[in-house]
């Protein structure tokens, strides 16, 4: 059975200030998931499920099937408030989801098969989904997933603070603890993350998370499980957010699963800012002229 790739595309882009989701960075248009598919198709993924937003769903189909048409089945999902969530719970001014993991739930009854998720707007590489793929096929279990980790100091923005997981990993290369930080920048030629209103160092070289899974779809019941009761939890908090570390923790600890800390030597690159983006395009330039990508993914 081929892997599943599931696309978390239903963010706001609130930093970002356009949908980046659909915006093109490549040379004839392609926007960043563009090459994650393209990617995933070539390592053998056998669907692409998108998790949209339902007041943009019409526009982003018309982006993406005139480019995947016969080449993978496609599938959509949408995420929004009210999707698994009891409406007396959602409290008065919430406008936004309530994150990655709840995202993620959302595919549930989409996805049957092992699968890996990720970011719509970030850029992961040919070999990470080489080894995501290697590992759906042969080695993912309900007791065992897995992690594509990056090294931090490659995955910060200069026009701003970013969120990333930070991950402690084992000697023998399994995911002990990730602990989200959600604004993490530079200052002063250090790499900082605030919480709780302290300024806390690191190093630039810890492992992290961006959002590069691979889960057996028994997840899904434990997702399930953990998300029950959070919006209730969290009604006086209006940004509160449900992310995936919260269910690799639980995974981890709770239901004493394994997951397995792969190593990329992909390049990452992503748009968190709209300054980010002439980056973008131009690491893309740059690997569309080493070989790794044709100039145009879909002709």
């Amino acid at each position: 059975m081929k892997p599943t790739l599931l696309i978390l595309a239903a963010g706001m882009a609130s930093r970002y200030g356009s949908m980046k989701q659909t915006e093109g960075f490549g040379p004839n248009g392609e926007t960043i998931m563009d090459y994650s598919i393209y990617s995933a198709i070539n390592a053998g993924f056998g669907k692409v499920v998108f998790i949209v937003r339902e007041d943009f769903a019409d526009a982003f189909k018309q982006n993406i099937e005139p480019k995947l048409k016969d080449k993978i089945e496609v599938d959509y999902v949408f995420q929004d408030l009210k999707t698994f969530v009891d409406e007396n719970d959602i409290p008065d001014g919430r406008t936004k989801p309530w994150g990655t993991g709840h995202a993620m739930l959302c595919a549930k009854n989409a996805v049957l098969e092992p699968f890996a998720v990720i970011n719509a707007d970030d850029f992961y590489g040919n070999d990470a989904f080489i080894k995501a793929a290697d590992f759906l096929k042969n080695k993912c279990t309900q007791k065992e997933a897995a992690i594509i980790g990056y090294n931090l100091g490659n995955t910060l923005s200069e026009h701003g603070n970013v969120s990333r997981g930070v991950c402690q990993i084992s000697t023998d290369n399994f995911l002990t603890s990730i602990k989200e930080r959600t604004k993490i920048y530079t200052t002063n030629g250090s790499i900082v993350f605030e919480e709780n209103g302290k300024i806390n160092l690191l190093t630039g070289k810890e492992t992290v998370s961006m959002n590069f899974w691979c889960f057996h779809p028994s997840i899904f019941n434990l997702t399930d499980i953990l998300f029950k009761h959070f919006p209730k939890n969290n009604m006086d908090n209006l940004k509160a957010e449900f992310f995936i570390p919260t269910i690799a923790e639980h995974f981890i600890n709770e239901f004493k699963g394994s997951i397995k800390a792969i190593t990329t030597t992909s390049q990452w690159f992503g748009v968190t800012y709209k300054e980010d983006a002439p980056s973008v395009s131009k690491s893309l330039n740059a690997l569309i002229e080493n070989g790794e990508y044709p100039s145009s993914l879909w002709l």
